[in-house]
């Protein structure tokens, strides 16, 4: 059984100089290519169970299917909860079996975001698992903007709340379809200069592919959060499978033609983030 916990990747990441892939999942045919991907490339890798795939499969239920495939591979899988809001949220994902937390708590009041995250933190340790908290508002293509993460409460917040990793705001965007633009290095050598704790950027798939790899091998950032990049692989691929053969109709049989395109499409995204 390879399942562990975001610090047991992470801590040697950050000493090794690459980063981990946190891997966006919807459902069983994507997970299931993110794992032999990573068994491909020899790396370990972050399974992902955010809002819109526990709208569609209970937390209990994922926590089931990555564990199975955890047991299953040789290399070493982490259960994430990825933008848990509550307590509860994060409860129930400890009692599924997760062995990391992720509380999002960016949108609120610095000093309340700290102490709910803390108060995340100290449930997920006693359990043994990890947390990972959010400090600067990471917005959404065409929707919420970003507010960037101040360095001075990036330090306050990893030091008053204990989390094993930070998510900050230095540019990225969620659900972004492009990789124009990148991600303000400047921002980042501030934050990672006040706080030793690793670094994670989600929206990663709007990070140019070369600077997901110097961040990797050159700063604290520790974790990249890939999503949109991954579902628009699995969505072309799943057109032309259905597109391939109009007369079908088994679900099961479409969905397969899905696996091997979007392994495909996953393994030079862990490919990228390898210690060199």
């Amino acid at each position: 059984m390879t399942l562990v916990t975001l610090s047991d990747v992470l801590q040697p990441a950050l000493k090794n100089g690459y980063a981990v892939a946190g891997l966006v999942t919807l459902g069983w045919e994507d997970m299931r290519a993110f794992v032999a991907a990573a068994e491909a490339e020899d790396v370990p890798v972050i399974l992902q169970a955010g809002p819109g795939c526990r709208e569609h499969t209970p937390l209990p239920i994922l926590g089931k299917m990555f564990r199975h495939l955890a047991e299953a591979t040789s290399v070493p899988v982490v259960a994430h909860l990825d933008h848990g809001y509550t307590f509860e949220d994060c409860k129930e994902a400890l009692d599924s079996g997760f062995t990391s937390l992720m509380f999002d708590g960016s949108r609120k009041p610095l000093q309340q975001n700290i102490d709910e995250t803390a108060a995340i933190a100290e449930m997920a340790h006693a359990a043994g698992i990890s947390c990972e908290g959010e400090i600067g508002f990471v917005g959404y293509s065409g929707g919420e903007t970003s507010a960037g993460t101040d360095p001075d409460e990036a330090a306050k917040f990893a030091r008053e709340t204990g989390v094993d990793a930070m998510a900050i705001s230095v540019g990225n965007v969620h659900l972004q379809q492009d990789k124009v633009g990148g991600l303000d290095e400047a921002r980042i050598r501030a934050i990672e200069a006040l706080t030793g704790v690793p670094l994670v950027i989600h929206g990663g798939s709007g990070v140019p592919m070369a600077q997901r790899t110097a961040l990797a091998r050159g700063s604290a950032i520790c974790k990249f959060n890939i999503g949109t990049e991954l579902r628009m692989a699995f969505g072309q691929a799943l057109r032309e499978a259905v597109n391939s053969d109009p007369s079908r109709f088994d679900r099961v049989s479409i969905l397969k033609d899905t696996h091997d395109p979007v392994v495909a499409a996953t393994r030079p995204v862990l490919a990228a983030l390898k210690e060199a």
